[in-house]
């Protein structure tokens, strides 16, 4: 069993949660039966791990914030991430995740010119893994982004792309990676937040993800890729 810190950088709407959880219950629920044992960090509330060696591996959430927002959390986020990289600690960044990493590393993350990408959209893996087992050269996620990363951090890698949003998902080395898109949705989380948000994503743009909720989604096989990632680091 693996330890890997959930590091809490914000929550699901109020009320999107009873439909499976907050974060904590969202990433358990994708992770349930691969050996991993989740340790909550509620960053946003300013509360750090003591070290970086308390858990064997390191997970963010998503948010509802923007990580240049300007709280004081963030900062201190965004250095706890520059001192995984440094000690080369596993780190997976999940859409809030992977854009502060980016920013972490000195890459401006920013509002797309084109708005929201909402809905389920075909991810290219421009860079396969050893722990992507299941392989696959593309997978179909759930997206709930305006924010998106600017470019690729000096000495990153891409990992993932989508047409509207290029940077999709970064390597940093062999023990850091990061994608933009939500495995931990489900098709009715997604529904939920989608129509919650309707006028700030717009009529057709909303529409158009809810048709799209009937694709399958490659999310548990997303699952397995973190879980394996996570066990495959050296104790």
């Amino acid at each position: 069993m693996r330890r890997v810190g959930l590091l809490m950088v914000g929550h699901v709407a109020p009320s999107a949660v009873p439909i499976g959880g907050d974060y904590p219950e969202l990433f358990a629920a994708l992770l349930d039966g691969l050996g991993i044992e989740l340790v909550r960090y509620d960053l946003d509330r300013g509360v750090l791990p003591a070290s970086v060696d308390e858990c064997d591996g390191w997970l963010c959430s998503p948010s509802r914030c923007s990580t240049y927002d300007g709280h004081r959390w963030i900062c201190d986020a965004e250095e706890l991430l520059r001192e995984l990289v440094r000690r080369e600690r596993p780190y997976v960044g999940i859409c809030f995740g992977h854009q502060l990493l980016a920013q972490a590393l000195g890459t401006p993350v920013r509002r797309a010119a084109d708005g929201w990408l909402v809905g389920v959209h075909d991810y290219e893996i421009v860079a396969p893994q050893p722990w992507m087992d299941p392989a696959r050269d593309r997978v179909a996620l759930l997206a709930s982004h305006e924010d998106q990363v600017a470019a690729l951090p000096d000495g990153a890698q891409l990992l993932a792309t989508t047409p509207g949003c290029p940077v999709s998902g970064l390597l940093v080395g062999e023990r850091a990676w990061t994608l933009q898109p939500h495995p931990e949705f489900t098709a009715p989380l997604a529904e939920h937040l989608y129509a919650m948000r309707r006028e700030t994503i717009g009529d057709a743009r909303t529409d158009a993800a809810l048709a799209s909720l009937a694709r399958p989604l490659d999310r548990l096989e997303v699952g397995r890729w973190i879980a394996k990632f996570f066990a495959d680091q050296s104790p």
